[in-house]
């Protein structure tokens, strides 16, 4: 618009620089003394006069339409302004909000793992105390028990099947020693000499009278048996006395329950007890399956439950946590004894507890065989 004004402007300034035409001298008189007036210059003047105010309308209406012009130019470019403004004015304001939200996510998630870590800083803490407290309580039952190992070594190294020591088996004992509490008490083959030790042994030769010689294969069996001690059946040295004498001598006329008999001695979970001379009465139907008391006789003459013979039976068997006793003659009593006997030895020697020679534990194991031997045939100690 102001380049537009401008020619206007100079325009105006040159007419303003024109000298004034039509301005004349007086003239001289001429003859006659009249003067003549100048009458075409004056045209001039009034044609020079209107072209110029022509041209100052022109360009007086020229200068309105480009204000105009102009103006509406300028109200557009605002207008386009003013929106693009709101633009960003929307814009800035939706990215105000997100950064408030995630300012505020932002802390609520730093809240959250602090939380989370002190929550775990105090588990750990707690489990610390608590793991430290059971290492405590452990290792002072470790202290315990190897004081308690130690003073069994002690005594089972001073025990064995052929000179047992009374105060580690109390069953032992004088019978009139001994005190029966009310009901029955409970003798395990868990414990280390079973019901009898040898004490109630068969009558025999005293060995050192004897004469004594070393079977090479045996002697070879029980070594390598002895390099790595085991319960299981597959070694050559267990299974020879599984087959030669553990069998037969727990071979009995029941043939189901002699299976689970021997099951029960393998698994050391036999229990053999005493029958009390005033036992509480049973049902006699219960007394007949199990071969059970009968009556308040302190001879109890009732069936044999492994030989099915009628027998005195003064003790009982329990297999296991049964609630079933069966009572069993004293030559079936003997049996069991034997092989329960050999039993524990071998598991003293697994154990580590038996510190002997070779060659001493060898005949201890020849002399528990021959026991079992002399059971199967028949033979047992009076007491029994």
């Amino acid at each position: 618009m102001w380049s537009r004004q401008a020619p206007f402007k100079e325009g105006s300034q040159q007419l303003q620089k024109q000298p004034v035409v039509g301005q004349w001298e007086p003239l001289a008189s001429s003859g006659g003394g009249k003067e003549l007036a100048p009458v075409e210059p004056r045209c001039r003047e009034d044609d020079d006069q209107s072209t110029a105010q022509l041209n100052v309308s022109r360009l007086r209406s020229s200068s309105v339409e480009i204000r105009e012009k102009g103006s509406e130019f300028l109200k557009e470019e605002l207008h386009r302004a003013q929106k693009e403004l709101k633009l960003k004015d929307e814009e800035c304001e939706r990215l105000s909000k997100v950064r408030e939200q995630l300012e505020q996510e932002l802390e609520e998630l730093t809240a959250s793992l602090f939380e989370e870590a002190h929550k775990m800083v105090r588990d750990a803490n707690t489990k610390q105390a608590a793991s430290e407290k059971q290492l405590r309580e452990a290792r002072g039952k470790i202290d315990m028990l190897q004081a308690e190992v130690t003073a069994l070594k002690t005594l089972v190294i001073t025990s064995t099947p052929s000179s047992p020591n009374r105060e580690l088996h109390p069953q032992l004992q004088s019978p009139s020693k001994t005190v029966f509490r009310k009901g029955h008490g409970r003798n395990k083959s868990t414990s280390s000499a079973v019901v009898t030790a040898t004490s109630q042994s068969l009558p025999l030769e005293s060995v050192s009278h004897e004469c004594k010689e070393v079977d090479s294969i045996l002697y070879a069996e029980f070594q390598a048996w002895k390099e790595s001690p085991t319960l299981e059946k597959s070694c050559s040295f267990l299974e020879r006395i599984y087959r030669e004498d553990v069998g037969p001598c727990l071979d009995f006329t029941k043939q189901e329950l002699s299976e689970l008999v021997r099951e029960a001695v393998e698994q050391n979970t036999l229990t053999i007890e005493p029958v009390a001379t005033q036992a509480l009465p049973v049902v006699k139907v219960s007394a007949m399956e199990c071969g059970g008391p009968n009556g308040f006789r302190s001879q109890i003459v009732t069936k044999c439950a492994l030989s099915g013979l009628s027998r005195a039976c003064k003790h009982r068997i329990k297999l296991g946590d049964s609630g079933n006793y069966y009572y069993i003659s004293p030559s079936c009593r003997a049996r069991i004894t034997a092989v329960c006997n050999f039993f524990t030895y071998i598991r003293y020697i697994q154990q580590g507890l038996v510190r002997q020679d070779a060659e001493l534990m060898y005949w201890e194991i020849m002399r528990l065989r021959r026991e079992m031997s002399m059971a199967k045939l028949g033979f047992y100690p009076s007491t029994m």
